[in-house]
This record gives structure tokens, sequence and C-alpha cells, in this order.
């Protein structure tokens, strides 16, 4: 794709310049806090905390900063997931789903109103946990409703934007503001790294890039590799009496939901340490030493049950996102058929088996990508690793899912002078 046709194009380059726009706003914001907040404090928890740390991560500095946008986009993303299981579980919003552009916006308005009470319960769950580790001093009702409300209204913001760069920009905004939150942190990430660099390690430094290089790689391949399912359709009018077609069955059918699940489990009994070691009850504190001993980020029993927590998880949301008996009926009410294999339930157990062994691989690609950051510190001995499997893999969707949209935007434009 060419650079200067890109800037040549009138809308693109509108488009263009909208987007940067957004992300300088969302990026001046992450650097303004809320009045009052001991920010040093906040900033050497962070430090000892993977699950904030892990915040920090996807709201660009945001926590670290206690900034206005500290919640970043997470309660709408967590509305979005809630709105996807929702539609498969309540007939009537399945329904409306497959309502076209009418359906999916109505999906959207319910996907706001959800994210609304999430962003209030985060907003307080964050100060409540802060207070209660002596990082943030408790506050009297009124500064804590506004406290609540300043980080509520800064996710709004961030929403009402995004979806204006989805409109008026270049990619989806809503994940573009995650990847520019997850890039952020890059170039302080870059310098540690450099400064790492000696002859001693000289050696693991050039395996780690050519680690980084083949991972980058195998996330491409498997976000955008798929297995074509060849499909026959009968015709009764005039002409060829079959069509031929096929059903694309993605490696990354369920893309970085799992992931997502996944740390949100295995995050739980690292965070219950803390509490349970400062308990004054015995067994508790018991309790708490042998997590903090087993269940750390650093350990290998965290990685192994995290690993495994992304291949379920995997399956389970596959299963939900290609359900092989509904498409199977699908193919066949519209006359199709798998060539070789016969209509019905011979068809659905075909697709199972095939979403299976897909499956298997894609999930077994996204558990290592998950546990990266353990492999390339336990393998190659560096330690300033920032960005874990759900963060390369959302840069990566966003980076391709962009180049997409803009090479689309550019053929089009090429394509109506052509017209003209």
């Amino acid at each position: 794709m060419n650079i200067l046709e890109i800037f040549k194009t009138a809308t693109l380059r509108k488009k263009i310049l909208f987007t940067l726009l957004v992300i300088f706003i969302f990026r001046l914001l992450a650097h303004i806090p809320v009045p009052g907040v001991d920010v040093t404090a906040v900033r050497e928890f962070l430090k000892s905390s993977v699950l904030f740390g892990f915040f920090d991560l996807f709201s660009g500095g945001g926590l670290q900063n206690f900034s206005i946008v500290t919640l970043g986009v997470g309660p709408y993303i967590n509305a979005s997931i809630i709105m996807q299981l929702l539609t498969i579980m309540i007939p009537k919003l399945e329904e409306l789903s497959k309502e076209g552009e009418t359906g999916r916006e109505q999906i959207n308005t319910y996907t706001r109103y959800i994210t609304f009470p999430l962003a209030l319960l985060q907003s307080y769950g964050v100060y409540f946990f802060l207070s209660k580790q002596n990082v943030l001093q408790s506050l009297p009702t009124l500064k804590l409703i506004i406290l609540i409300l300043t980080l509520t209204c800064g996710t709004l913001f961030l929403m009402w934007v995004g979806e204006l760069v989805t409109e008026y920009g270049v990619g989806n905004g809503i994940s573009l503001l995650i990847f520019v939150g997850i890039i952020s942190s890059l170039p302080s990430s870059f310098v540690k790294f450099v400064s790492t660099v000696n002859s001693d390690n000289f050696l693991n430094i050039l395996l780690f890039a050519g680690i980084s290089l083949l991972v980058i790689a195998g996330v491409v391949l498997v976000n955008e590799g798929t297995r074509n399912i060849p499909l026959e359709y009968g015709r009764r009018s005039a002409g060829p009496q079959r069509v031929s077609s096929y059903l694309p069955v993605k490696i990354n059918q369920a893309g970085v939901i799992p992931i997502i699940f996944a740390i949100a489990v295995v995050l739980i009994p690292s965070s219950a340490a803390g509490p349970l070691q400062a308990s004054s009850v015995a067994i508790l504190q018991k309790i708490g030493f042998f997590i903090s001993s087993n269940f750390m980020p650093s350990t290998v029993s965290y990685n192994v049950l995290y690993f495994l927590l992304v291949v379920g998880f995997t399956y389970f949301y596959t299963s939900v996102q290609f359900p092989p008996e509904k498409i199977s009926e699908d193919i066949k009410k519209r006359g199709g058929f798998v060539p070789g294999i016969r209509p019905g339930k011979s068809t659905t157990q075909y697709l199972r088996a095939v979403m299976n062994r897909i499956t298997l691989v894609g999930a077994v690609f996204l558990g290592l990508v998950a546990i990266l950051p353990f492999l390339v510190q336990t393998g190659v001995g560096v330690t300033t690793v920032t960005i874990g499997g759900t963060g390369l893999l959302i840069v990566v969707s966003v980076v391709l899912e962009t180049i997409r949209q803009m090479e689309s935007l550019v053929v089009t434009k090429n394509y109506e002078g052509f017209l003209n």
C-alpha cells in the first residue's frame, strides 16, 4: 500500500487526521489525574500488583496516573461480552442480531446502557480495593460520589469518541483506543530493555528478538488463517445445476475473548493472597502464603493453569460462535451440502470434527502466546516484556484491520475515479 497515495485521497486524509486527533485527546486525558489522589502511592502499588498492572496496560498508563480515563474502555468491553452471551441465550436478541444494520444498532444501544452501571461498579471497585490496600485515603460520601462519577464519565467519553472514530475515522474506534493504550507503554519498555543489554546477555537478546519476530508472524498466520469447507448448492433455474461455494472456518474463531476470560479467573487467587496473609486467622494466613508461593505469575503452576484455562475457554467460546448443528441446518435449508457428506446429522458430525481439529491448533497457540512473558523470562532471561498474549493479539488484529480498511477506501476511490 502506497503511503503517498493514501494522503492524496482527500477523504482518507480527513479520516486519518480525525483519528490522530482523537488519539491525541486520549493520551492527553490519560495524564490528567483525578484531584486529591496520591499518584506516587498508586504507582508504587502497581509495581507489585499483577492485576492492576494488567488494567494499567490497557488504559495506556491511565491507572498509574489515576487519570480521569483510568478505567479506559474496559466496562464497554465487558458490556460487549455480556451482550454477546445474552444474544446467544435469549432468542429475541438472537433474532434482533439477524435484522441487519438496524438490529446491530439496537444491540449497540443495549451495550451502551449496560456500560454505565458496569462503569459505576468498576469505579467503586477500584476505589474500594485501593483504599483497603492503604493506597487511597478513605473519602467522605460526596467526594467518593464525585470520584466515581469522574471515572465513569471518562469511560463514557472514550466510548463516545471511539464510536466517532468508527464512523468518521479509520478502523474500529474502541479497538484502536485499546491498541494505543497498549503500545503507549512500548517506549519506556524499550528504554529498560536497551539498558539491560551487555556482553553477557547479548546472545540472549538476539534470541529474544528472533522469538519475537516468529511470534508476531505466528499471530498473523493464526489470526488470518482459515479452513475453507467446500459447499455445493442445487439450482432450479436455467444454467449450471450446481453452484460451488465454501464455508470459511477461522483457526482463531474466538479472538482474544478466551484470554480475557482466563486471566479474569487465574488472577483471582493472586489477588486474594494479600488480604488473606494480612488476616488475623491462622488458617487464612496459611492459605494466603500457599497461594503466594504457588499461584503467582512467576510460578509454573500459575502458568499451567492459565494455559489450560485459555484452551478450555477457546473451545467453549468457539462452540458458541460456531454451532455445528445450527450451521448444518442452515446449509440444508438453503439446499446446500458438503460434497461426499450426507446433509443433516452427518454434516453436523463432519463440521464438529473439523472445528475440533482446527480449534485445537488455535487453542494451543493462544495458550502459548498467553504465557509468552513467562516463557521468555524463563528461557531467555529477558524480564522487560510488558505486552503479553492479549495485547499482542489486539495489536496485530487492529493493525491488520486498519490496513484492510485503508486499502479498501483507496480502491473504492480509484474505482470511482475510473467510472468518472
